[in-house]
C-alpha cells in the first residue's frame, strides 16, 4: 500500500496541472494580503476561492487522473493486490498532493500574515474541503464508464453544491417565511459541505450578518463548542462516506 500511495504521490508532484494550481493559489494569497489595508480583510477575500475554486479543482482534476490511471490501476489489479489497497491508495495519494497544494498555495501564507482562529479554521475547512470533493470525484469516476460524462458529472456536482442548493435554500426561506424554520435550516446546512464551511469561517470572522437571513440562527448554534465539533464531525463524514460508496464500487467493477 506504501508503495502505491509513494507512486501516486510522486506522480502527482510532478504533474504541471498540480504545480500550476499550488503557484496560482500561492499567487493569489499573497496578492490579496498585500493589497488589502488589513489582514482580516484578506483573509475574507480569500474566502472565496476556497469555497469555489478549491472544491471545482479538486473535482476535475481527481476525476481525470482516476480515468487516466486506468490501465494503471488494470495493471494493479492484475497483481495479487487487494482492490481495496488499490482504491484507498489512490485515494490517499490524491488527497494528500492535493490537500498539500491548498496547504502551500493559501496555507503558509495564513500563517504568515494572519495566524488566528480565523485562519486556522479557513486552513482547516480548506483542507477539508479538498478532501471531500476529492472523494465525491473518485465516485464519479468509478461510476461513469465515459470519461466526458464523468467529467460533465462533476461540473454539474460542483455547480449543484456551489449555486443551485443556495437557491433552493432561499426559495425554501422565501416561501415558508412565516413558519419556523430554524432548526430545519439547521439541519438543511450539513447536507452541503461548502455551505457549512462558509458558515464556520464567517462566525470566525463575527460577521454572520453577512450569510443573510438566518445568520442569526447559525450563530446560536454554530457558535458554540459543540455546534463546531459536530460541524467538523459532519465534514469529515461527507469525506468518509463518498470513500466508502466508492471502495464498494470498485471491489465489484468489471475492469
Amino acid at each position: 500500500m506504501n508503495k502505491i500511495i509513494k507512486y501516486v504521490m510522486i506522480d502527482l508532484v510532478r504533474n504541471k496541472v498540480m504545480i500550476a494550481y499550488t503557484l496560482v493559489l500561492l499567487m493569489i494569497s499573497l496578492s490579496i494580503f498585500n493589497i488589502e489595508d488589513s489582514n482580516a480583510k484578506g483573509l475574507l477575500s480569500l474566502l472565496n476561492v476556497i469555497l469555489i475554486i478549491v472544491p471545482l479543482v479538486s473535482l476535475l482534476f481527481a476525476t481525470i487522473y482516476v480515468y487516466n490511471s486506468s490501465e494503471f490501476l488494470e495493471l494493479l489489479v492484475s497483481q495479487p493486490l487487494k482492490r481495496k489497497t488499490i482504491w484507498l491508495s489512490l485515494f490517499i495519494g490524491l488527497a494528500t498532493v492535493i490537500g498539500l497544494a491548498f496547504v502551500i498555495g493559501i496555507g503558509l501564507p495564513i500563517l504568515f500574515y494572519e495566524l488566528t482562529s480565523v485562519g486556522i479554521m479557513m486552513m482547516i475547512t480548506g483542507i477539508l474541503l479538498s478532501v471531500i470533493f476529492v472523494a465525491l470525484a473518485m465516485v464519479v469516476a468509478v461510476i461513469a464508464r465515459d470519461k466526458a460524462k464523468g467529467i460533465g458529472s462533476v461540473i454539474l456536482l460542483w455547480l449543484y453544491f456551489s449555486i443551485i442548493f443556495d437557491g433552493i435554500v432561499l426559495f425554501i426561506l422565501f416561501q415558508f417565511a412565516d413558519y419556523p424554520l430554524e432548526k430545519f435550516m439547521v439541519g438543511l446546512s450539513v447536507l452541503n459541505p461548502i455551505d457549512l464551511s462558509r458558515i464556520l469561517i464567517l462566525l470566525k470572522l463575527e460577521i454572520s450578518a453577512l450569510m443573510g437571513y438566518t445568520g442569526a440562527v447559525f450563530n446560536n448554534f454554530f457558535g458554540t463548542s459543540l455546534g463546531l465539533t459536530l460541524s467538523l464531525i459532519t465534514l469529515i463524514t461527507w469525506a468518509i462516506i463518498p470513500t466508502w460508496i466508492s471502495l464498494r464500487k470498485f471491489k465489484s467493477k468489471d475492469l
